[in-house]
């Protein structure tokens, strides 16, 4: 049974960079697959759907092209945690194990807790300058990243993904239109979820997902010092949390 990673706006499946290597050898016999998202990566040149449900059929569709058999099992943050969400409560039969992070969605959170304030001027001038790939990436790393260790290889290798799999700037809106946009059933998903959090993202509040878990009674971990970008700033962490959850809950609820 595979597990299945799901980036967030704008971001495709090269940029876990070690990641998902990391997380199959700690897996060991569980295979581990990045899918990009409609707009991104492999699928840079077509048109994001404006909604988070597009998305996820979109990712239904793909699984069925590469001879995947559900139910599955799912890692996304942020964007990604949206589409996994949705997925698992529409779709219940098809999700087997729910891993969100640092995610947002109505009606847990308000709109300034899923988007920080601080950084909607400089958002929006990110917006102006998309075109311009160092300063995009810069201000992409400073707003999602807190471990700089490294910071200039990181920049390097995402100006390279950028030039090879452009996201274009309509596709960034229809993504960010997706994501504000997006509100979840109430009610969990019946599979198994864990919540991981960062206590210093900068770019979503974490009571996003404190309130989440909170909602839907599922297992929380927070990082201490890691940014949005979780998996970037401590994969190893968040590795941990995902065996040590999986071996704890067996194929019981989370």
């Amino acid at each position: 049974m595979s597990w299945l990673l799901l980036r967030g706006l704008t971001r495709e499946a090269r940029h876990w960079g070690g990641f998902a290597g990391q997380l199959t050898q700690q897996l060991g016999h569980e295979e581990v697959l990045a899918l990009d998202l409609p707009g991104n990566g492999e699928f840079y040149a077509r048109t994001s759907p404006g909604s988070v449900c597009g998305m996820v059929e979109f990712l239904r569709q793909q699984l069925r092209l590469k001879g995947l058999q559900t139910p599955c099992k799912v890692l996304a943050m942020s964007l990604g945690g949206m589409v996994a969400a949705d997925w698992a409560q529409r779709y219940p039969d098809e999700i087997e194990r729910l891993v969100l992070i640092n995610t947002s969605m109505r009606p847990f959170s308000s709109v300034t807790q899923r988007l920080r304030p601080g950084n909607w001027p400089q958002l929006a001038l990110l917006a102006t300058r998309w075109q311009d790939p160092d300063h995009a990436e810069r201000v992409i790393h400073q707003l999602t990243c807190n471990n700089v260790t490294s910071r200039d290889e990181d920049l390097a290798a995402w100006r390279r993904i950028r030039k090879s799999a452009p996201v274009t700037a309509a596709n960034a809106a229809r993504q960010l239109w997706a994501a504000a946009g997006f509100s979840c059933a109430s009610a969990a998903p019946p599979c198994a979820t864990l919540v991981l959090s960062s206590a210093a993202d900068h770019l979503v509040h974490p009571t996003c997902s404190a309130r989440l878990a909170g909602a839907w009674q599922a297992t929380h971990r927070q990082h201490p010092w890691a940014g949005h970008d979780l998996p970037h700033d401590d994969a190893n962490w968040v590795c941990e949390q995902v065996v040590a959850w999986t071996a704890r809950t067996g194929l019981g609820p989370g």
